[in-house]
């Protein structure tokens, strides 16, 4: 009878030995929160050194972590982007090639993988995939792009509207998830942002920010677009000519030149969610605005700048109450013993044109919307301000989370880890060229395109106009000499052809690659 009595209490003691180690290994483990928000442009971190704004917040992510100066994406436009962070696989893998696909939430992502793997898992803010969050203990997103004031959120499947302004609230709720979360766990926390994307309603504190800023217009703002293929032509995103007085500049669209770019969007709707008190101090911020515009009677030229300016500052200001919010998020980090054993991603679903080549939005292979801003804080891994010039891609933000969770990467994800590159561990280049395929062709009228980058060289096949660009990076920074068929750069040429074709096929993209040499 003794000796079945010491060994149960044996086996008992071994039971709670090996759940005291679990439990151990389970508080051992990263916490990871990922912050993405919406056309965050890498030339508003002043962290990337632009000098347009301050995101002190931000910076301080770059302060004991590493800044990426080549971050890209695959398809520059947000469900896309989305889609390959959490699948680790191209657009036409994973099924979401553009702002009209529905995510199938069946499939594998990183979050159902963490979750299978111990992980608490939550979604906050702007998720835009349509189809609900699948593998998140907790979600709490916005509908579509959702709203700047009083906006909606569908809280596990439950829609209701909270009063207040977006980027504050989804904060809150980030907050009020940690506060409620299982201790005994590891978490993983996507926090997206709606700002700053388009329409760019500040938030009331700032309405004033950069009233007395003149922002430096970009040397290509007055872009001919001389040397680039028709492409380039027949967009319709140039801030002079294509953005609203009304939704995007908030003058009335009664406004004597709102003729000439057409009503667009209406504005009425996100006014209408304003409470009186909100209101108010709306019309006593823009109406001075609009009086001054109207009396102005500006040449041409002098509007096409105003236009610039105006769009500027609404766009930075929405980026400023994102950088107040990090600052939140991070000091609660701190206050509550999180700090030390929580990595930070910041990021954007992609990159934004502010002005250079005369544009607003994304969409193309060119560096300002193909690259995105990426920022990682990892303790004990990166702990002093560093930078990498590897081309990394959202294709690996799954592959990398996993890594430093210490999670198998499956075999089907297309990505890599670049967790040694943080590590100051990669030996060599991480990777030769980076893969691009852009599917839309609605919105902004931007083209269909293809394209691969490598260290200096970018090639980018408009493919519904079977027409082709190349551009010499270092000679070319700002890509406004397309060289395709000069003699100069025959070899060259020849080698991104064979590139892209590699490329092409690693990555099992299905598209037909045409003769270069027959137009239509």
């Amino acid at each position: 009878m003794m000796k079945k009595n010491i060994f149960l209490i044996g086996a008992v003691a071994c039971l709670i030995s090996q759940a005291g180690l679990q439990a151990q290994s389970q508080k051992s483990r990263p916490n990871i929160i990922y912050i993405m928000s919406d056309d965050h442009a890498y030339q508003a971190i002043s962290a990337y050194g632009y000098g347009l704004n301050n995101t002190p917040h931000i910076d301080k992510l770059a302060e004991k972590g590493m800044l990426f100066n080549r971050a890209f994406v695959t398809n520059s436009i947000c469900g896309p982007s989305r889609a390959v962070m959490l699948t680790g696989k191209y657009s036409h893998i994973n099924g979401f090639i553009d702002n009209h696909s529905t995510f199938d939430n069946k499939q594998q992502t990183v979050a159902t993988i963490l979750h299978n793997e111990g992980y608490q898992t939550a979604v906050i803010g702007k998720w835009h995939l349509i189809s609900d969050p699948v593998g998140f203990d907790y979600w709490n997103v916005v509908p579509g792009q959702g709203e700047y004031y009083n906006p909606d959120f569908i809280e596990n499947g439950v829609r209701k509207k909270v009063n207040g302004y977006v980027t504050n609230i989804t904060t809150d709720f980030a907050i009020n998830w940690l506060d409620k979360r299982d201790k005994d766990k590891p978490f993983f926390m996507v926090y997206q942002q709606k700002a700053p994307h388009r329409n760019w309603m500040p938030e009331e504190k700032y309405y004033h920010l950069f009233d007395s800023t003149q922002f430096p217009v970009p040397a290509n703002y007055f872009d001919d677009y001389k040397t680039r293929t028709r492409a380039a032509y027949q967009q319709e995103m140039e801030i002079a000519t294509h953005m609203h007085f009304g939704y995007d500049l908030k003058v009335p669209v009664d406004s004597v030149l709102e003729k000439k770019t057409g009503p667009g969007p209406s504005l009425q709707g996100s006014l209408n969610r304003l409470t009186p008190e909100q209101r108010k101090k709306w019309d006593d911020a823009y109406n001075p605005i609009i009086e001054q515009f109207n009396k102005a009677h500006l040449s041409e030229k002098d509007l096409a700048i105003w236009k610039y300016q105006r769009y500027m500052k609404d766009y930075l200001r929405c980026v400023q109450s994102v950088d107040d919010n990090v600052g939140r998020l991070m000091d609660y980090l701190k206050q509550n013993g999180l700090e030390e054993n929580t990595i930070v991603i910041y990021t954007s679903d992609q990159g934004f044109y502010l002005g250079e080549h005369g544009w607003f939005d994304k969409r193309w292979m060119y560096e300002e919307s193909f690259r995105t801003p990426l920022i990682i804080k990892w303790p004990g891994v990166t702990n002093k301000k560093s930078t990498s010039n590897q081309m990394v891609m959202n294709l690996d933000f799954a592959e990398t989370i996993l890594d430093m969770a210490g999670v198998k990467i499956p075999a089907d994800m297309q990505g890599k880890s670049f967790a040694p590159v943080l590590k100051g561990k990669q030996k060599g280049v991480f990777r030769d060229a980076v893969y691009y395929h852009f599917y839309e062709n609605q919105e902004h009228k931007v083209a269909k395109q293809i394209g691969v980058r490598t260290e200096r060289y970018k090639l980018i096949w408009f493919n519904e106009n079977n027409e082709w660009e190349l551009y010499d990076l270092e000679k070319d920074k700002h890509e406004m000499n397309n060289v395709y068929d000069q003699p100069a750069y025959k070899k060259v040429q020849e080698m991104m052809m064979k590139k892209l074709k590699e490329k092409k096929e690693q990555y099992k993209d299905p598209v037909a690659l045409n003769d270069p040499s027959k137009k239509v």
